[in-house]
């Protein structure tokens, strides 16, 4: 005969995954850290945001009590903090605002250029991709025959 025991290691264990404003929240880092998951929230507004729910912010996240998570889900999705769809909304309508209005950054967003007065022989390859528009580097080699 064969037996097969199996065994339940998160028996006595609450096991769940902490959202706030849709997003997950890692468990296994610091609640400061964590809450810059969100689109919208950096280190600084992180911080005001624990000292405003009391919460310290060195403790983990999945140390935290239903409470203040709770806590923590009013005081982020309140009209206080643009964050995820609405902030990312906003950034849309003022590229957008640009390119009609005809500016030059406008035109230089519509282009796939970059912005903010960088140069572009050389390093510009996150904006355009890595587009390669130098002389020497799109050379395709002669084959002998």
């Amino acid at each position: 005969m064969l037996f097969v025991i199996i065994l339940d290691i998160n028996k006595g264990k609450d096991k769940f995954m902490a959202r706030i404003a849709g997003i997950n929240i890692p468990d296994n880092k610091r609640i400061e850290i964590a809450l810059t998951y969100v689109f919208g929230i950096g280190r600084s507004s992180s911080r005001k945001i624990l000292k405003q729910a009391s919460i310290d912010l060195n403790t983990k996240t999945n140390k935290l009590s239903e409470e203040q998570l709770n806590k923590l889900r009013s005081i982020v999705e309140s009209k206080d903090y643009k964050i995820e769809g609405d902030l990312k909304r906003e950034k849309m309508m003022n590229i957008k605002r640009l390119k009609e209005v005809g500016t030059y950054r406008g035109l230089r967003h519509s282009k796939g250029l970059p912005v903010r007065g960088q140069k572009t022989k050389t390093n510009s390859r996150t904006i355009r991709g890595n587009v390669r528009r130098t002389m020497g580097s799109g050379k395709r080699k002669l084959e002998k025959t």
